[in-house]
C-alpha cells in the first residue's frame, strides 16, 4: 500500500452548497445564526493559529500539556494500530500520540480541507516513514465512512474541544453515529473544555489584542468572497458572552448601525437593525459527570479522565459499552 492515500467522500461542490444553504437559512431566521465552520478559510485558519498563542487563550496549551503528560498512558490503554483524527487540520498535537503509539500502523486524518491534509501528511511521513497515512476529505458531522481495511484496535481522537461547537442534540447524534462505527477494542479520545470562572472564559474569546474579533468578523469576508456579498465588517462589533444556564460561550456579531447587505449569489438582502446580533459560535464547556452521561447515552463507557494541572481542560478515553444504552 502506498504510504499516502487520499479519499474524498465529500463532493467537490459540497462546501459551496453547504455555505449557500447555511447563509440562506441562517440570515433569514430570527435570531440570525451561522455555524462556526465558516470561519476557517485560509485567513481564518491563520487567525485561529494566532489565537492559540494568545495569553488569554488557554485551551490549546492545556490540551497539549495533557497530551505530553499522558500520551504513554493513552498508548498503554488503547494499544492502537490505527489512529483516526477528526478535524485534524495541521495534525500538530497528534504528533505526541503518534510518537507514543509504538504499534501504530495507520493514521487517518479527517478534514474538509484537502490542502491541510496533504500538508500534514507530508510532514508526518518525513518524520515517520514507516507510517501509512490514509487521509479522508470529509465532514465528520454528517456521516463518517472509514476505510474498511483499517487494522485494529482503532483510536478515534476528537481534540481541541471542538465537540463544544455542537448543540446538545447535535452532540447526541454525532456521538451515537461514532459509536456505531466502533468495534470492541476501539476507543474514543475526546477533548473537552471545562466549566470555569467567566473571568477566565470570556477573555479567551475576547482578547485584548482583538485577534478573536478579527477571526469572528472573517466570516463576513468569506460570505463576501464566496457569495458576492457586500458586508462591511466595520459595521459590526465582536461580542463574547457567557451563558451560565447553558454553560457555553456565545460569539456574536452585533450591528453598530442598520445594515442591508446584498448577497447576489442567493438573490438575498440581509437586514439588520442597529444592535441586532448574528450568533456565529457556541462553545460549550463541560463537567466530568456531564461528559460521562453524554457518552453513556451514546453507548460509550468512560474509562479514563485526565486534566491539565490547573483543571481547565480534560481528555477522556471511552470504549464501546457492552450493552449500549438507548435513550427514549
Amino acid at each position: 500500500m502506498s504510504p499516502f492515500v487520499l479519499t474524498r467522500t465529500l463532493p467537490l461542490d459540497a462546501t459551496a452548497a453547504a455555505l449557500r444553504a447555511d447563509v440562506s437559512e441562517g440570515l433569514t431566521r430570527s435570531p440570525k445564526v451561522l455555524p462556526p465552520k465558516w470561519f476557517y478559510d485560509a485567513r481564518g485558519s491563520e487567525l485561529f493559529d494566532d489565537i492559540t498563542l494568545l495569553p488569554e487563550y488557554y485551551p490549546t496549551r492545556a490540551e497539549r500539556e495533557i497530551l505530553i503528560a499522558r500520551a504513554d498512558d493513552i498508548a498503554a490503554a488503547t494499544r492502537a494500530r490505527t489512529l483516526v483524527e477528526l478535524g485534524s487540520g495541521s495534525s500538530d498535537k497528534t504528533r505526541h500520540l503518534i510518537e507514543a503509539l509504538a504499534g501504530l500502523e495507520c493514521y487517518v486524518p479527517v478534514d474538509v480541507s484537502e490542502s491541510a491534509l496533504r500538508g500534514a501528511a507530508a510532514t508526518l511521513l518525513a518524520e515517520h516513514p514507516a507510517l501509512t497515512v490514509h487521509a479522508l476529505v470529509a465532514d465528520f458531522q454528517y456521516g463518517l465512512a472509514l476505510p474498511a481495511d483499517l487494522p485494529g484496535p482503532r483510536l478515534v481522537a476528537f481534540l481541541g474541544g471542538t465537540i463544544g461547537n455542537l448543540l446538545p442534540p447535535e452532540r447526541a447524534t454525532f456521538l451515537a453515529g461514532l459509536r456505531s462505527r466502533l468495534s470492541p477494542g476501539d476507543a474514543l479520545l475526546l477533548g473537552t473544555d471545562l466549566v470555569k470562572d467567566p473571568s477566565v472564559l470570556v477573555p479567551a474569546y475576547d482578547d485584548a489584542a482583538g485577534v478573536t474579533a478579527a477571526f469572528n468578523k472573517n466570516v463576513l469576508s468569506v460570505i463576501n468572497r464566496e457569495l458576492g456579498a457586500d458586508f462591511d465588517p466595520d459595521d459590526f462589533d465582536h461580542v463574547a458572552l457567557w451563558d451560565a444556564r447553558r454553560e457555553w460561550i456565545e460569539m456574536r456579531l452585533r450591528a453598530r448601525v442598520p445594515v442591508v447587505a446584498k448577497i447576489p449569489a442567493l438573490d438575498l438582502a440581509a437586514h439588520f437593525e442597529a444592535g441586532e446580533e448574528l450568533r456565529t459560535e457556541v462553545s460549550a464547556k463541560f463537567r466530568h459527570e456531564g461528559v460521562r452521561r453524554e457518552l453513556a447515552a451514546a453507548g460509550l463507557e468512560l474509562t479514563h479522565w485526565w486534566t491539565d494541572a490547573q483543571g481547565r481542560f480534560a481528555l477522556s478515553l471511552s470504549v464501546p459499552s457492552p450493552h449500549p444504552f438507548h435513550a427514549g
